[in-house]
């Protein structure tokens, strides 16, 4: 078939077509009108059924395009999405808002695609993304309906005004934080303003400079020193002020326009810029950032920087900015001399907790460094296998063990970190905190007994390094051990007196350690705790969890297999302090 444009027999579909594309370009401007989100999306949500026979079931937004006081949120989260749901504000919206839907278009991710309505032929979701750079980052969700699947050209029309929507949707974000940059830019050009008004009557260079050293020396006493610095150049300039440390990392801001989140600086790039401005004793620009370098005795500790896009700055500033730089290169220095100070002094102060000092030395240097050596203590020995005891190991087991809340003193000593810590540490749970900040279980830690004077913690260091040999030595090196848990191994000696130990245990339960591997049996623990239960038939079978007939049976193949009279006094004795001592090499384990 044959048509003539605009003559009497053209189809209706190019006149339709025409006359729809005509609305979405009056709906577009109509858009791009609104005032805020809200107005943004209702024109939109209401305009969809002059393109089709469709209509709107619901529209998300994310979190970033809402409105500060969230007026018409109805505050169901999908992945960081809000519905909006207001009858009072003339929402177009129907009952399609709920749970399930909800649930759709989380599981669509950022996608268009379909989704199920009650009673609707055809639902889809289009993902309202902003033009540029940025479109990646959709700024919502628009979900419409029909009866029937509609044609291609009425879908095409829903997604061309999707794309509109999503664009009037930049804008609006755009225009709001446009105004929030004015106004607090205002308000900053007003107080700078005044402190320039100030200035401008200090008759001479020298004038000027006085009051930029006494407002930096004001600010550096006030113990808030980085901030303190900032504030105060940004007061004197006018400028936003960023304070850095020598890795890019974000110390201070102050004055508006600070990024959220701030950027992660790129190591590479960062130790250049620091190289390029280190290279001048004025400060340089650094794309829109007037910096200069923070030195103490030729090493790089920070930059201080004004944002000044417009380069503006004049020499006043430059001046406020190189003073600053000096006064934080003094706070900084000053702050990590205090910090190695404070580490020296913890250090030797375990030295000779350890070695033996008196108890009001010790209490009063105690106190000097945070640590209320008044109450009950407990000894920590700390080795972990292949792991140097360096700075880096001693500050994990530290990190470790302020996780805990524990309130400790750390050293290191003899190849492995010295604990002296308030109150009674739980073994168990320091080990599996230290193993997490190691990365790796391959350790073990020894608890000393609870001393209550600086006096008795050379004893509980003894004490600690004698549970953490014992566990290194058994059968399961890694873990924790108290010295109260050693028993017998208290009065036991060290060094090569393990193996006759060893040959001792295997003397008297070796028959019984044999079988219990090769059956899978478990006489030697049966036989521990019927001596741990002084012989009594039903104790040690509820212990054991097991019926008197089936103790009975077991200590019968006991004597079977040792030939032990268990009624022998001599015979009794041995077996017992073997068991107690197979428990502490970890037969239990």
């Amino acid at each position: 078939m044959s048509t003539v444009a605009g003559g009497a027999g053209a189809p209706e579909f190019p006149r339709r077509r025409s006359s729809r594309l005509q609305r979405l370009t009056a709906l577009s401007d109509a858009l791009y009108d609104g005032r805020d989100a809200y107005e943004v999306v209702r024109r939109a949500a209401d305009g969809v059924a002059c393109l089709g026979p469709c209509r709107t079931e619901a529209v998300y937004l994310e979190a970033v395009c809402l409105p500060v006081d969230g007026r018409w949120v109805d505050g169901r989260p999908v992945r960081g999405l809000s519905a909006i749901a207001d009858p009072a504000r003339g929402s177009a919206l129907g009952p399609a808002v709920g749970p399930a839907l909800d649930h759709q278009v989380s599981a669509l991710g950022v996608r268009d695609g379909p989704v199920r309505l009650p009673g609707r032929g055809w639902a889809w979701v289009f993902v309202l993304r902003s033009p540029g750079p940025r479109s990646g980052q959709p700024a919502g969700r628009l979900v419409v309906s029909a009866r029937e699947r509609p044609a291609d050209e009425d879908i095409e029309l829903l997604g061309l005004l999707a794309r509109q929507v999503g664009a009037a949707l930049a804008d609006v974000a755009a225009r709001r934080r446009e105004c929030a940059y004015a106004a607090a830019l205002g308000r900053t050009r007003r107080d700078g303003n005044a402190v320039r008004a100030r200035l401008a009557t200090v008759e001479s260079e020298m004038g000027y400079q006085r009051v930029v050293h006494d407002a930096l020396s004001g600010a550096t006493a006030t113990g808030d020193s980085e901030a303190g610095i900032a504030r105060t150049v940004h007061r004197l300039t006018g400028f936003s002020a960023v304070v850095e440390d020598r890795f890019g990392n974000l110390r201070a801001w102050a004055g508006p326009g600070c990024p959220d989140p701030y950027p992660k600086p790129d190591p590479a790039r960062q130790e250049q810029l620091i190289v390029d401005a280190s290279r001048n004793a004025h400060p340089v620009y650094v794309g829109h950032r007037l910096t200069a370098v923070a030195r103490h005795r030729g090493e790089i500790l920070g930059t201080v920087a004004l944002v000044d896009p417009d380069g503006s700055a004049d020499g006043r500033e430059e001046f406020a900015l190189g003073h600053a730089c000096e006064a934080l290169a003094l706070e900084m220095a000053h702050l990590r001399s205090l910090a190695e100070m404070e580490l020296r002094l913890r250090r030797e102060l375990v030295d000779d907790l350890i070695t033996g000092t008196d108890d009001e030395s010790a209490f009063a240097r105690a106190a000097a460094v945070g640590h209320d050596l008044h109450g009950p203590q407990h000894l920590a020995a700390v080795g972990w296998t292949g792991m140097a005891a360096d700075d880096t190991f001693v500050h994990a087991v530290a990190g470790a063990a302020a996780g805990l809340g524990l309130r400790s003193l750390v050293a290191r000593r003899s190849g492995r970190a010295v604990l002296v810590v308030q109150g009674r540490p739980k073994g168990d749970e320091l080990y599996r905190a230290v193993a997490r900040e190691l990365g790796s279980r391959a350790g073990a830690i020894g608890l000393g007994s609870r001393c209550d004077s600086p006096a008795e913690i050379p004893r509980s260091y003894q004490e600690a390094l004698r549970a953490l040999e014992v566990r290194q030595r058994s059968r399961v090196p890694y873990g924790a051990t108290s010295f109260d848990d050693l028993g017998l191994y208290r009065i036991i000696g060290t060094g090569d007196d393990y193996r006759e130990i060893e040959g001792y245990v295997r003397e008297w339960l070796g028959p019984l350690l044999d079988y219990d591997a090769a059956h899978r049996a478990d006489l030697v623990r049966t036989l521990s705790q019927y001596f741990e239960a002084g012989g009594n038939y039903d104790n040690t079978a509820h212990a054991l969890g097991i019926h008197r007939s089936t103790l009975r049976y077991r200590l019968q193949r006991l004597r079977e297999i040792t030939g032990h009279d268990l009624t022998d006094v001599e015979t009794r004795l041995n077996l017992h302090v073997a068991t107690r001592v197979w428990k502490v090499l970890g037969g239990e384990a």
